[in-house]
């Protein structure tokens, strides 16, 4: 298994999805990345020659930021947003979609199970 940027390749995928599993390369950067070190995108993961995860792994260092260097910025520039109270930040901080999206309904992967509550009125045989 080739390691680039610290993460092991699967050897069984083609390598233009297999590096995917990068954080911060996405399918199209995998293609143009693929393009500058002139590998075919269909090869396996498993055969590749160790000129060409050296080609790839160079090609990525230089060009590109990825995993813990990608996840710091990211992380600052959230850190940034809250600190200067933008609206953004606030939409962080409060743990609500921040790009737009609609709230009265769905955003229930941000706001957590949903939680309903009855009435509040008793039923006739109940003690008050």
């Amino acid at each position: 298994m080739p390691r680039i940027a610290g993460i092991s390749l699967n050897d069984n995928k083609q390598i233009v999805s297999a590096m995917t599993a990068i954080f911060g390369i996405g399918y199209s950067l995998a293609h143009s990345v693929l393009k500058q070190a002139q590998i075919n995108p269909t090869k396996k993961t498993k055969d590749l020659t160790e000129e060409e995860i050296d080609k790839i792994r160079q090609i990525i260092e230089k060009n590109f930021k990825v995993e813990g260097d990608l996840k710091s910025q990211v992380a600052q520039n959230v850190k940034r947003l809250k600190e200067i109270g933008a609206y953004r930040g606030e939409r962080h901080i409060r743990n609500l979609p921040v790009r737009g999206q609609r709230t009265k309904t769905n955003a229930r992967t941000k706001r957590g199970k949903r939680v309903t509550v009855g009435s509040g009125r008793k039923t006739s045989n109940e003690k008050t």
